[in-house]
């Protein structure tokens, strides 16, 4: 079944309020207070520039603001060096300790030790008021259950709720989500938002995907007026925005979506790829021209989901003319931040587009996609194995990928499964189902760890940072 979470269409979200009083004091330093106001815009060039001058005097808080950055990136080396800053700031800085608990509470393959390491920073430091602990802290017995196994997360949400702790009612929200019920429960998930609106800005966009789920036009306005009115963050109105855009939570009111990108756009680089975006889904919006405007203005902020879209144009061939090479360029330069690149990528090398086939990296870019939650990379994998060009036929991954593909009901995939059953021979299946078993329990992991980041990064903005 795919995450509920998946319907929330929120971009990666990072926002700091930590102000120093640098820029009044006549003093020619680097300034926190405009690398904080640089990151709420989504300039992260200017942020980074003037929070690692800060660090490297020696201010914790600029360490956690760099540190927060380099998160925002979700590229693995990045994060590993975000977790060193962390620990470093951390000898001085509560709210370093808080950070360090909540990325380790979603670190991948993290040890036992590193699990409970961090629900005791998280405990800290929800002792010591820091605020965005508990949800965290719920992910972390929602994903380790063996580490916990005296706690129930449940039960645990539920003392939290009934000792009025506001942030409770995320954690209910984000076990609806990691359970698959998010649908079974959009009363709660309503009444939840609407409580917690004035302290957390994420209910913005779940109070929509509620009303978007179920055609609840009127409220749907009411909350687009309450938005307006309020001081929302920039960020947050872009991802309201691709709620409304999304066709596959209900009726999508894409002239809406269009009004509230082009408003908030100019000051926040990141909606230029939402409004690109959206004239890809809804080409009557605009034309091609706008189109690569926005992609333009999106790639100038070195925002790698432009870089995404427009190697997906080239790669596709529909709207400009296909360019193999200009495909790979951009998908290249996405790929460390965006998963659906490598399954592009995968695609270029498998069919060959580059000039010849080259199955091997085909194989690398289109595993690494089908393990990040690309459903449709699965399908191409066992296609590829079944007998794709460059390649010995393979009938043991390509069973492997083709039931992977069955169970996320990729299209076609029943049918391929038909003749993949046929070509496994019988003293195969023993192995192929082994293969199976090892392949889900990698995704299993995967999965939670890139659901966990995600949430964390979603679900407080405004005063706090996303870790």
């Amino acid at each position: 079944m795919a995450s509920p979470l998946r319907s929330l269409s929120a971009p990666t979200l990072l926002s700091l309020a930590i102000a120093m009083g640098l820029a009044g004091c006549g003093l020619n330093l680097p300034d926190q207070r405009l690398a904080n106001e640089a990151l709420q815009r989504g300039d992260t060039a200017l942020a980074e520039q003037n929070y690692r001058q800060l660090a490297d005097l020696g201010y914790s808080d600029a360490q956690v603001g760099l540190a927060d950055i380099q998160v925002g990136t979700r590229d693995p080396e990045l994060i590993k060096q975000a977790e060193a800053t962390y620990r470093a700031a951390a000898q001085t800085s509560p709210r370093a300790q808080s950070r360090l608990g909540k990325l380790l509470a979603v670190k991948p393959n993290s040890t036992p030790a590193e699990q409970r390491e961090a629900e005791g920073l998280l405990k800290k430091a929800f002792a010591n008021g820091e605020a965005g602990t508990l949800v965290p802290l719920a992910l972390l017995y929602l994903q380790y259950p063996h580490t916990f196994p005296n706690v129930n997360a449940q039960q645990k949400i539920n003392e939290w709720r009934a000792q009025g702790y506001p942030e409770a009612g995320l954690a209910q929200v984000l076990l609806y989500r990691t359970q698959g019920t998010y649908d079974q429960h959009l009363a709660d998930v309503e009444s939840i938002c609407k409580q917690a609106l004035r302290t957390s800005d994420v209910c913005y966009t779940e109070l929509a995907t509620v009303y978007q789920k179920r055609g609840e036009a009127d409220k749907q306005a009411a909350l687009l007026k309450q938005m307006d009115s309020s001081n929302v963050p920039a960020m947050r109105v872009d991802s309201v925005a691709r709620v409304l855009a999304d066709a596959t939570l209900g009726k999508p009111d894409e002239k809406t979506a269009q009004q509230l990108l082009e408003k908030v756009a100019p000051g926040y680089p990141a909606s230029w790829v939402s409004l690109a975006q959206l004239l890809y889904d809804y080409p009557e919006l605009g034309d091609v021209n706008k189109m690569m405007e926005y992609l333009d203005n999106g790639r100038a902020a070195d925002q790698p989901r432009a870089e995404l879209l427009l190697g997906k144009l080239y790669y596709e061939g529909k709207l400009v003319l296909p360019d193999a090479k200009k495909a790979e360029e951009h998908l290249t330069k996405a790929a460390p931040t965006q998963i659906s690149a490598h399954y592009y990528l995968g695609q270029l090398y498998r069919r060959g587009y580059l000039g010849h086939p080259d199955p091997q990296r085909a194989v690398n870019e289109l595993l690494t996609s089908a393990r990040g939650g690309q459903a449709s990379a699965d399908f191409a994998l066992a296609q590829l194995f079944s007998g794709g060009k460059g390649i010995k036929p393979d009938p043991v991954n390509a069973w492997v990928f083709g039931q992977l593909a069955q169970v996320q009901a990729t299209p076609q995939a029943a049918d391929l499964m038909q003749q993949l059953n046929d070509q496994l021979p019988p003293e195969k299946r023993a192995q192929a189902q082994s293969l199976l078993q090892r392949e889900q329990q990698v995704r299993g992991t995967t999965a939670q760890n890139a659901l966990a980041l995600q949430t964390l990064q979603e679900e407080k903005d405004g005063e706090d940072a996303p870790l």
